[in-house]
Formats: structure tokens, C-alpha cells, sequence
């Protein structure tokens, strides 16, 4: 009897630690910092993707935390959801970083140089050889295909060139005019012969002449805008300044090792430069010469 009492107290005062045991998760080690970053849809989002996530990829080694990327199907997106999707920080066109920093107050890090030494890029428009549209005058009635409202080279160079011109409404000028959505897709309109007539930066034109040489052979560019900075990284004004720091020491050193040139390589350019606000007086003042108030206007493709 009193074996048999023993053996009782002893299951007694081991089953509950098993029980505690098998109903207790394990304890994590470590949280993994993510940092979520958006990509304006330049090209196509697979294009975009496999040109922006080695640089992500490089970037999550050299922060300590995950960067993971958000491409954002309209350019109006990246300035409407920042906060809603949570973003920490964007590439922006430079249109879009002005409106970001005008509305959000976001702060630009750094952009690329090409191997060309240029860090800026310009707008186009562009029509068919074959078409006889050579000027603006012989516009009227034909087909425009835009990027959208929130780009310098997909929107404001037409709108300075329409107010150059004399063009007033250019909704009625036209028989009809549309927003691709990306700057390769204005591209390729015309290419096809949906529209007669396109804008778009000239890096993507270039980027995608080089792979379709029809695009050299078939179309011919009639007006180029001045040059603006090419589309840089900007982050949440409160974002921690070490990761600030990180993220940006990370962009401007990367040409100094092989891994960072690799990546840079397939990115299409040599390196990363220091980039601040100043660099887009160009874009403020190309938005007010045509009476554009940043802070109130409506970038929402009608």
C-alpha cells in the first residue's frame, strides 16, 4: 500500500510539468526587421521585379533587416498607399518624389550614375516614322498615348509642350487620349500603331531599344524635355536614422566591392550618388511654370 501511494504522488507531480511542456511554444530567438519598399511600374512588373530585387537582396545584408518590395501598379499609388501599405520608403520617379515630398514629406538618399556617367533622364515624345506627324500643329486629331498623370516624362513634358504650342484643351485637340500605365507600354503602343503618338523617359526607350530594334527603326522622337534626377530611393521622414544611415551608406559604397558591382551590373548602372532635396528644383520649377500646386494636385488618372 504504501508503494502503491508513492508511485501515485510520483505520477502526480510529473504529469503536469509534461503537460506544461507540450502546450508551451518555443521562445523565438530573434524578431527579423522588415522593411518594405515600393517600385514605381516603370516597365512591366516582371521586368521591374528582376531588375530591383538583387539590389534588394544586397541591401537586406548590408541593414541588418529584410527588404522586401512592393511594385505599385500606378504611379498615383505610390503616393496614395505609402502609409497604407506601410511602406518605409520608395524609388520614385522624379515627379513622384516631388509630389511625395511635398504631401508626405518623405527624405531622398541616393540615385544611380550610368555607366555614362549620367544620373539624370529626360522625357520624349515620339511618333512613327511612317506617320507624318512632325509637329504639333499636325497632332490635332490624332491619338496620345500618356504614362500617367503622376510622371514628369509621361505627363508634364506633354503638358508644357500642349501650352508651347497654343494647345488649350488638349482633351478635345485630340480624337483621343489614354494613360498606358508604364513607360514601356506608351512605348509599345506606338510601336503598334494603337496610338500615333507617345511619352516616355528616354532610359526605358533606350533600355528597350536595345533588346526590339524595331523601335530604332520604326519610330523617331520630335521633342526631348530637360533633364531631371533619375529615380531615387526616398524614406519615411521618421524612419530610424541608424537604418537611414545604413540603407544609404549601403547604395553610395556598393561599387567598392565585387558582390555591390555585380549588382549594379545588372541593374544597368556603376553606382550610387548622394541625392537630396535641391536636386529637384528642376521638377518644382517645371511643375509651377505650368501651374501645378504640388501639395494640392490631383495626380488620379481620370
Amino acid at each position: 500500500m504504501p508503494t502503491l501511494f508513492l508511485i501515485i504522488c510520483l505520477l502526480l507531480s510529473i504529469l503536469p510539468g509534461c503537460t506544461k511542456t507540450e502546450t508551451t511554444p518555443p521562445k523565438k530567438l530573434s524578431q527579423e526587421k522588415v522593411l518594405m519598399i515600393g517600385v514605381v511600374p516603370e516597365q512591366n512588373i516582371f521586368d521591374q521585379m528582376n531588375r530591383y530585387q538583387p539590389l534588394a537582396d544586397y541591401l537586406s545584408e548590408k541593414v541588418d533587416a529584410k527588404i522586401k518590395l512592393t511594385a505599385l501598379t500606378e504611379y498615383g499609388n505610390i503616393v496614395d498607399n505609402f502609409f497604407f501599405l506601410g511602406l518605409d520608403g520608395a524609388f520614385f520617379g522624379s515627379f513622384t518624389y516631388a509630389l511625395a515630398h511635398s504631401k508626405l514629406g518623405l527624405e531622398v538618399l541616393a540615385r544611380p550614375e550610368y555607366f555614362d556617367g549620367v544620373s539624370t533622364y529626360h522625357g520624349l515624345i515620339f511618333v512613327r516614322k511612317d506617320s507624318a506627324i512632325r509637329t504639333a500643329k499636325e497632332m490635332r486629331g490624332k491619338r496620345f498615348a500618356f504614362v500617367d498623370k503622376a510622371t514628369t516624362a509621361g505627363y508634364l513634358l506633354p503638358l508644357e509642350y500642349f501650352e508651347k504650342h497654343g494647345i488649350k484643351n488638349y482633351k478635345i485637340y485630340f480624337r483621343e487620349t489614354y494613360f498606358a500605365g508604364t513607360h514601356g507600354d506608351a512605348i509599345m503602343d506606338v510601336l503598334n500603331k494603337k496610338a500615333d503618338i507617345g511619352a516616355a523617359k528616354n532610359t526605358v526607350y533606350e533600355r528597350m531599344a536595345k533588346k526590339d530594334n524595331r523601335i530604332e527603326k520604326e519610330l523617331i522622337i520630335i521633342e526631348k524635355s530637360p533633364d531631371v534626377p533619375e529615380n531615387g530611393l526616398a524614406v519615411r521622414k521618421d524612419l530610424a536614422d541608424p537604418i537611414k544611415k545604413k540603407l544609404k551608406d549601403a547604395l553610395l559604397n556598393m561599387h567598392n566591392e565585387p558582390n555591390g558591382r555585380s549588382v549594379l551590373t545588372n541593374f544597368g548602372a556603376r553606382r550610387f550618388i548622394e541625392t537630396t532635396d535641391k536636386d529637384y528644383d528642376s521638377v518644382y520649377k517645371y511643375a509651377k511654370d505650368i501651374g501645378l500646386n504640388l501639395a494640392t494636385y490631383d495626380y488620379m488618372n481620370e
